[in-house]
């Protein structure tokens, strides 16, 4: 993996940004806004398709080179102009090298008339890191998918279709790596039928390679400086080039939801909340089942929760995952309030061993320094405001969350009705609908079900086979004292101890695989003030540990629930016997590819398996779910959305031969 580069910037004397690398200006001199709503805005014929959207459509644009924002925020304000109030944007931009935070504010500072837009947008621009980063404005209306990395990287994961292309980026003399034949290949793969393109340029090789891939472009008059300009649209992948690769057919979409925008979903901790308020942003009508009195009563109900990244330096599918799923998180954090639901206070991981420190040591070289940066171990001791004996590894924007409020904040959402005191124990497909029933009584029914009760939801016949255990964690809070208020960052070693909520600290986590009793016990206290012991001898005398008795303290334990390959499992659920029916070649040549289509349960989704990581994971989950419920962008790479799909399962037991 390459860590990220921010842009390197000059400025000239009126303000205006310069890339040093590819050594042009971002936008134009005279009028960048005028040219950004000539070119992308005009050639696309915007306004009129955003006033020809329903309520409940949709348009999607892609862009290569994201830059300042100044395409994506005139696409946007043309939208809030002429599109229905029911109608959504989705804009999907990769991004070689993102601004920084400061330089973005600096830039878009330029035009003051988009301000009403541009501070949504700088408000979100947080822990923008490598890969796709997920960006919610507008109460959901509009959708911002950020990919940040190299274009002929990215593009080739994107699973999308896209309705407009603006192909902006540097001047094909200053920048001839992006425009290739490679990369509109690409935008051909991607382009939805009657699919309409735009760039600035109007080089004669340029223009050859686009009608190549499937485009008609056509010269037509430029504005300022420009001469000519180049528009188009996608006619048809090209006959005499090989087809680009489908997806194999369990994996692929299933057809989406049509008729009445209804879905249950059953569960109301962390992925239940979060797959509902991503239908609802979508005009769901949802309703969130949960069987005890309120939300976030299990594993979700802790009182400090942490944002840790337990990364790869290998570019693993769960690594990718981490990184897109915290920067998600991290920016949905920002609505709630600091200092009691949240807590961007960095997180400390202890070098605690010479393979940590090896392991760490990788990350540094693998990522972003603003996302993590090695510290010795005097650094540490300040950033963490107590004495350690190790030095680690930095996130800082990490920190802590108070989950229940996360829960709280995501199912308040319009659109979403909470029913407590709700027990699914079973399901029932009747004239369409499925119906939850808690034995002789009918709870609800709706045409979609998102399964989201961790692992309770081996309990329904559909999703009874899919391989999730339950590991019990006991976490021990601890009454701050005077002496212990200096922690100021989350430190973890085997364990963690955050810096204190309302005068509490949390401490833990135990594992344990075998018990199935939820009660506290003391011996796992004790356990716990073990780890604190590893964490900082200094901070346990702060706490007063020694004089603490095991069977006087409080807290609380709660089952997570993970999977085997430790991904979560979301998607839609397919009929167990159908499908090994239908692709039983594979016990015989895994090679294979039947073309029979996968025999999905219409409606039913699955959204679990989080494990210890669902605030990293379970929020970007909902988005996940709710874009093949919707058959938009993807907010994933598609290997990624792959090895996270149920049916992932079902395929490996059939090439073992164990189905």
């Amino acid at each position: 993996m390459n860590p990220v580069t921010h842009a390197q910037l000059d400025w000239d004397d009126q303000g205006r940004p310069h890339s040093r690398v590819f050594d042009d200006v971002y936008f134009s001199d005279q009028s960048g806004l005028e040219e950004t709503r000539y070119v992308f805005l005009q050639q696309n014929r915007l306004q009129e398709r955003f006033a020809a959207l329903p309520v409940g459509g949709r348009l999607v644009i892609g862009e290569t080179g994201f830059g300042t924002g100044l395409n994506f925020l005139c696409a946007w304000q043309l939208f809030e102009q002429h599109a229905v109030a029911g109608a959504r944007l989705h804009f999907v931009s990769v991004e070689k090298y993102p601004l920084s935070h400061a330089d973005l504010q600096r830039a878009l500072a330029l035009w003051p008339e988009l301000a009403p837009f541009a501070e949504p947008l700088l408000a979100q621009y947080v822990a923008i890191h490598q890969g796709f980063q997920r960006l919610i404005l507008a109460n959901g209306r509009v959708t911002l998918t950020l990919l940040i990395g190299d274009a002929l990287e990215q593009l080739p994961q994107l699973d999308a279709q896209i309705d407009a292309w603006f192909l902006d980026g540097f001047a094909p003399a200053k920048n001839p790596d992006m425009w290739t034949a490679e990369l509109f290949a690409e935008l051909a793969r991607l382009a939805a039928p009657g699919s309409t393109i735009s760039t600035f340029t109007s080089t004669g090789w340029v223009r050859r390679l686009i009608n190549g891939a499937g485009f008609k472009m056509k010269r037509t008059p430029g504005i300022g400086h420009k001469w000519e300009i180049l528009r188009g649209e996608f006619l048809g992948w090209p006959a005499e080039t090989p087809p680009p690769a489908v997806a194999k057919p369990w994996f692929a979409r299933p057809p989406a939801a049509r008729g009445e925008r209804r879905a249950l979903v059953i569960g109301g901790g962390l992925a239940g909340c979060a797959s509902a308020a991503s239908l609802a942003a979508r005009g769901w009508q949802v309703s969130l089942l949960e069987r005890h009195d309120g939300l976030a009563r299990e594993a979700s109900g802790n009182p400090q929760g942490v944002l840790y990244l337990k990364l790869s330096a290998h570019g693993t599918a769960l690594s990718q995952l981490i990184v897109s799923g915290f920067g998600h998180t991290r920016r949905l954090l920002e609505q709630l309030q600091r200092g009691v639901d949240w807590d961007g206070c960095g997180v400390l991981q202890l070098a605690f061993n010479a393979k940590e420190a090896e392991r760490q040591a990788q990350l540094a070289e693998a990522f972003d320094p603003q996302l993590l940066l090695l510290l010795d171990q005097q650094q540490a001791q300040v950033r963490a405001g107590v004495a350690l004996e190790h030095g680690g590894l930095y996130f800082p924007e990490g920190g802590w969350v108070h989950p229940p409020a996360l829960c709280q904040w995501q199912a308040q959402q319009p659109g979403i009705d909470v029913l407590p005191h709700h027990d699914v124990l079973e399901l029932r497909k009747a004239d369409g609908q499925w119906q939850a029933w808690d034995g002789e009584r009918l709870l609800a029914s709706a045409p979609v079900v998102v399964l989201a009760g961790a692992a309770e939801i081996k309990r329904f016949a559909p999703s009874a086979g899919l391989p999730l255990k339950r590991i019990r964690g006991q976490i021990t809070a601890l009454a701050q004292t005077p002496a212990s208020q200096a922690l100021s960052t989350v430190v973890c070693a085997e364990g963690y101890v955050a810096p204190a909520r309302l005068g509490e600290h949390t401490l833990g986590a135990s594992f344990d695989f075998n018990s199935l009793d939820l009660t506290p016990s003391a011996a796992d206290h004790a356990g716990n003030l073990a780890l604190l012991e590893e964490i900082s001898p200094d901070l346990r005398q702060r706490l007063h540990a020694d004089a603490l008795d095991p069977e006087q303290l409080q807290g609380r334990a709660a089952f997570r629930c993970t999977s085997p390959d430790y991904l979560p499992i979301v998607g839609p659920l397919a009929d167990p016997a159908l499908f090994n029916e239908a692709y039983s070649v594979l016990g015989k040549d895994a090679r294979q590819v039947p073309d029979t289509p996968c025999p999905w349960l219409d409606g039913l989704y699955v959204n679990s398996g989080h494990g210890s990581r669902g605030l990293i994971t379970a929020p970007l989950s909902g988005e996940l779910l709710a874009a093949w419920l919707d058959n938009e962008p993807l907010p994933l790479p598609r290997s990624v959305a792959q090895d996270c799909h149920p049916n992932r399962f079902a395929v490996r037991a059939l090439i073992r031969g164990k189905a």
